[in-house]
């Protein structure tokens, strides 16, 4: 019986791990007609079929979940994948990961002009949005990699720290009371600022307000750390901001009685994912990741 090939491998993973066919066939660069071809000619290889796909969308069958048969014994076929990546001379084509509002802000520039240097013909593709929603897409295959809050709590998903960011909460230095109250009595007297439910940021706010027996009695919430800093000094309100950006945007440390705890990130991947791309980028994202950079705003610009 004939060997299968690394492209049949290639194709039958993404497909037994993306969300759907259509996905899959986005990752590997081909039609969802020619994935579901180099399907069929792996399951001809094997001699039963991988995916049943009678109903409206292609489901595994019991013998694409089992481990690989005795035809793929020798080396793992997700090894294959990997050692064949790893046998091409550059990482090439498009990479499309998910990082946070404040990696965006920070040290997302860094690493991008970073990642060029070192492969100049990888295509990269940043999305920013709220972790829970980059969680979501990198474990339908979308992404290939995300740096988001937390470790996973998903079992597909691999999680390796990289570093954490550090807050202090903040107020304009005309916010009526800012000179003498603490966070908790100033959020008696005016809104939070703060970041929308699903940020990495929730429990971290929920665990302090808790800690402090403080309450926030009028919210207003955006999904931007930009305009949360600005409407921090236009008076709006009172938050927390990454430590190093108080001093940068002239506001003023507000007392916090318990301080805010650090938020760590992670470089999260997909389980069985042995591409060249991950080995070759996950370092490189724990030396660039840095929440002490301060951001350039229009009209402020941070000290050197």
């Amino acid at each position: 019986m004939s060997q299968p090939s690394i492209k049949q491998l290639e194709a039958f993973w993404w497909a037994a791990t993306c969300a759907n066919f259509a996905t899959a066939a986005e990752r590997v660069h081909l039609s969802v007609s020619s994935l579901s071809k180099r399907i069929a000619e792996l399951e001809a290889t094997l001699g039963q079929p991988l995916f049943d796909r009678s109903g409206h969308r292609a489901v595994l069958t019991g013998a694409g979940e089992r481990p690989p048969p005795p035809t793929l014994r020798g080396p793992n076929p997700l090894a294959a994948l990997g050692q064949a990546a790893h046998a091409r001379a550059a990482l090439a084509g498009r990479c499309r990961f998910g990082v946070g509002d404040l990696s965006a802000l920070t040290w997302l520039p860094a690493f991008v002009a970073a990642a060029r240097q070192a492969h100049p013909q990888l295509e990269l593709e940043p999305c920013v949005d709220v972790g829970g929603v980059l969680e979501r897409r990198l474990a339908d295959g979308e992404l290939d990699f995300a740096v988001i809050a937390g470790r996973s709590s998903r079992s597909e998903l691999l999680s390796q720290p990289v570093g954490a960011a550090h807050f202090a909460w903040a107020a304009a230095p005309g916010l009526p009371g800012a000179d003498r109250l603490d966070a908790a009595a100033l959020l008696q007297r005016h809104p939070l600022v703060t970041l929308p439910d699903g940020a990495g940021t929730t429990r971290l706010l929920d665990d302090w307000l808790l800690a402090n027996h403080a309450a926030a009695h009028e919210r207003i919430v955006c999904n931007s750390w930009g305009a949360v800093a600005g409407m921090l000094r236009q008076g709006v309100g009172v938050g927390f901001l990454p430590a190093h950006w108080v001093d940068a945007l002239n506001l003023r440390a507000v007392g916090a009685g318990m301080p805010l705890a650090p938020l760590h990130y992670a470089f999260q991947w997909r389980r069985g994912d042995a591409r060249a791309l991950i080995a070759a980028l996950r370092p490189l994202a724990q030396a660039r990741v840095d929440f002490s950079v301060s951001p350039v705003f229009t009209g402020v610009v941070s000290p050197q």
